[in-house]
């Protein structure tokens, strides 16, 4: 891997300490979901992680795997969806008595099904008159497509095919977990984002329930970032797994913690604005990776150092929606706006200049600053957009999200705002 330019390197540490912290379980997620973390806003619920409580679940029920190390990342969530649950025990016991998950094969559309089947559709009816023209009834995965399918979670394609080998991807993981733990109302809101005065901004297909599979912690982010996944990325089995244990082990209040995005609003935006909102949405669901602020992996020759994979901390998004356009980094297109000038890439160099504005002087397309650990340094930033919403690419959501930022932890860590956008 090439080395980062000093210039990157020292520019992304104070956004992305998260990521030397490991996701821990908690006792009271609701006083952890309250604790910063700092350089990526507050803390996410308690979830399993290689050497808790929960990684004793498979050998409790008699599950030995062949090919998971107890040191794999998604070890906890693997034995939840294969050792205490056989969402995804898809193989069968080898004459030694262990079992293989093959955590780093892509998960197909049918055993994606049929996982979803067990953990959350086993009082759903089949549609006798749906078919598939490239799944007939008699095959065995039919039932569990058809039950899926009918109840909206995933979709055939427009020809009316279900694709059952080929790999599902995040956007569609998302849509089907936050469907079937009943959220849909909450990505309703969100697919349905519009101004005050009724004008709607266009957002891309399942933006709801890719954004509130972020904000549940459907998305692991990964220490090693070349194995960070997008939106439209093929899932392994591992990352699969990920997902199916964290919406079936989702806290009650969360939903509730959530609830504005079922009549996510923003005030009536300036052109300006509207044309950034515009381009944001469309980079909901990247990951977050340490220092990125591209799209996809940099580029040969690229100005500001080496990313494996598209994704953004919380400075980059700001570059990546504001930044106007110079030597080595251009990115119009996909951007159809020239953009301002920004040459600071840190959220504490970002705040250095210009003058400070207070919260209740904050307006759409202002950077608000946060000191996430309290010790008197900024270290996370993102773009206010109004009526107490913000985008932010956070460790904790795993990536770039529309979070709430009005009366919760971020407004508890506020240090002050900046105007870019005249």
């Amino acid at each position: 891997m090439p080395a980062r330019p000093l210039r990157r390197l020292v520019g992304v540490l104070v956004c992305s300490a998260c990521l030397l912290l490991p996701q821990t379980a908690s006792s009271t997620p609701v006083a952890e979901s309250m604790r910063g973390e700092p350089g990526s806003g507050p803390a996410t619920w308690g979830a399993g992680h290689a050497g808790s409580t929960t990684d004793r679940t498979a050998a409790a029920s008699g599950i030995r795997w062949s090919d998971v190390p107890h040191t794999l990342w998604a070890r906890s969530a693997i034995d939840f969806v294969g050792g205490t649950n056989d969402w995804m025990r898809d193989r069968k016991a080898a004459a030694d008595g262990t079992y293989a998950f093959e955590p780093d094969r892509l998960e197909s559309r049918k055993l994606f099904a049929r996982a979803l089947f067990r953990a959350f559709g086993s009082t759903l009816q089949q549609d006798p008159g749906l078919s598939f023209p490239d799944l007939p009834a008699s095959d065995p995965s039919y039932p569990y497509a058809n039950v899926i399918v009918t109840a909206g979670w995933m979709q055939a394609d427009g020809a009316g095919a279900f694709r059952p080998s080929d790999p599902v991807t995040t956007r569609e993981v998302h849509r089907a977990l936050v469907l079937a733990i009943g959220m849909g109302d909450l990505a309703a809101g969100a697919d349905a984002l519009h101004l005050r005065d009724g004008t709607a901004i266009a957002t891309p297909k399942d933006f709801g329930t890719l954004l509130i599979g972020m904000r549940i912690g459907l998305r692991y982010n990964h220490r090693d970032e070349s194995l960070d996944v997008g939106p439209d990325d093929p899932l392994p089995r591992a990352e699969v797994a990920w997902s199916l244990f964290r919406a079936a082990t989702a806290p009650p209040w969360i939903r509730d913690s959530l609830s504005g995005y079922a009549t996510m609003t923003l005030p009536n935006l300036t052109k300006k604005m509207q044309a950034v909102v515009g381009f944001a949405v469309g980079y909901v669901g990247y990951p977050y990776v340490w220092g990125g602020e591209w799209y996809q992996g940099a580029p040969s020759g690229y100005c500001c150092g080496y990313q494996p994979v598209g994704g953004f901390d919380c400075s980059g998004v700001i570059w990546w929606a504001l930044k106007q356009a110079v030597d080595g980094w251009d990115n119009t297109p996909p951007r159809g706006y020239a953009g301002w000038s920004l040459p600071q890439r840190t959220s504490a160099s970002m705040a250095s200049v210009g003058r400070k504005i207070h919260w209740d002087e904050i307006r759409p397309g202002d950077l608000l600053f946060y000191d996430g650990d309290d010790d008197g340094t900024v270290d996370h930033v993102d773009m206010y957009v109004g009526n107490g919403w913000a985008i932010d690419s956070g460790g904790s959501n795993a990536g770039v999200t529309f979070t709430y930022v009005s009366g919760t932890w971020y407004q508890e860590h506020f240090v002050h705002g900046r105007r870019v956008i005249g």
